[in-house]
Formats: structure tokens, C-alpha cells, sequence
């Protein structure tokens, strides 16, 4: 599998694993993260999934695979046990994100993060003008059939990471209008659609 068929953030998570990592994926989905990176930097691969069907097609990638909810922790793992925990576009679904963090921040040395920004310009135009809950390009639910139930933004990830003494190593935004802009820099939290960290204890 070749990056170009990567989504886009799995693209930029893959650029932070080092070769030869021990990683772990939660929420892991069908496995197409964790295979390619075991492809292409040799990673010794563990994934979590709650779904039946995407467990199935993980095994048929040959990615190991264990079923479990998140939310209720990581307990069968020893802390410091994986060099890369990873939770993509699965943060604002769970029930404890407090829980599922702390819990990887213990069995990772580093954790990586990604998730859609819901202070994003569009989202909070669509909110105010039009007084419903926004339906766009990055959030595409009604909101009776969301998957997402904790709605963060950018400025409230530091915010916990800042009263949590949780060290933000990398931060990578992404907007897929204005892809190269020093405003997504300056003012992340107003032009950037997505966000991905890379953090620590």
C-alpha cells in the first residue's frame, strides 16, 4: 500500500512512527494504518477494535487484533509498554475521553492524536447564521445520527493539555481549501479543519 492511498491524516501519523516501533492503534478500524506501517518501517503492530467486521479485515491483512471497548481502559497493557499509541478521528466518539488519554499516555511513550476541529470558521458561521447544528464537509451527521459526542476544538485540546501537564511534542494542522496558509498557522483554531499531535506525559 502506497502513501497516496492513505486518508489524509493517516498520511501525516505515518510520518511521526519511527522504524521498528512497537505501536498501538485504538480504534484500529480495518487495519489499513497498521499494515502499511508494518510494511513499510518494519513496526511491530497491535491493534484494538470494537467492530466485528472491521476485526475480521484485519485479520485478513495479518494485522494482530484484540476486540475491546476504550473507554473501558487499557488495563491488560503494561505502562510504557508500546513506543506509539494511536487514536485517529476517535477521540470525539468516545464516552471517557479523559480516561481513554490518561490510559494512553501510561502504555505509550508517545501518543499520537488526530480529530476534527469543531471551532473551525465554516461550523461556527453555519451556528450562528443559520441556528442549526452544523452539517458540512468535515462533519457530515445530522445531529440524531452523529457518531460524535464530544464536540473539542483545538484551543480546548491545549487547554487540557495544558491544566493536565500533558506535553504537546508536534502539532500538524490541516485544511483542504486553503492548504498552504500562514493563517491556518496563526489562528488554528479558526482555519484549521482538522488537528493532529503527537504528545507525551
Amino acid at each position: 500500500m502506497s502513501m497516496s492511498d492513505l486518508r489524509y491524516d493517516l498520511k501525516a501519523i505515518s510520518e511521526m512512527i519511527k522504524p521498528g516501533s512497537k505501536v498501538l492503534d485504538l480504534g484500529c478500524g480495518d487495519g489499513t494504518l497498521l499494515e502499511h506501517l508494518k510494511i513499510t518501517k518494519n513496526i511491530i503492530p497491535y491493534g484494538i477494535e470494537i467492530s466485528s467486521e472491521d476485526i475480521e479485515k484485519c485479520i485478513a491483512r495479518g494485522v494482530p487484533v484484540f476486540m475491546s471497548d476504550i473507554d473501558k481502559g487499557l488495563e491488560d497493557y503494561k505502562s510504557n509498554s508500546f513506543d506509539y499509541v494511536i487514536l485517529s478521528q476517535t477521540l470525539q466518539v468516545t464516552k471517557k475521553p479523559y480516561k481513554v488519554l490518561s490510559e494512553m499516555l501510561r502504555v505509550g511513550k508517545r501518543c499520537i492524536i488526530s480529530f476534527p476541529n469543531f471551532g473551525y470558521f465554516s461550523i461556527r458561521f453555519f451556528l450562528l447564521f443559520i441556528g442549526r447544528m452544523p452539517k458540512v464537509k468535515i462533519l457530515p451527521f445530522n445531529w440524531y445520527d452523529t457518531p460524535n459526542i464530544h464536540h473539542l476544538t483545538i484551543k480546548d485540546f491545549f487547554i487540557f493539555c495544558r491544566k493536565n501537564k500533558i506535553r504537546v511534542l508536534k502539532k500538524i494542522y490541516i485544511n483542504f481549501v486553503i492548504k498552504r496558509c500562514l493563517f491556518i498557522k496563526v489562528f488554528p483554531n479558526l482555519f484549521a479543519q482538522h488537528g493532529i499531535f503527537m504528545i507525551s506525559k
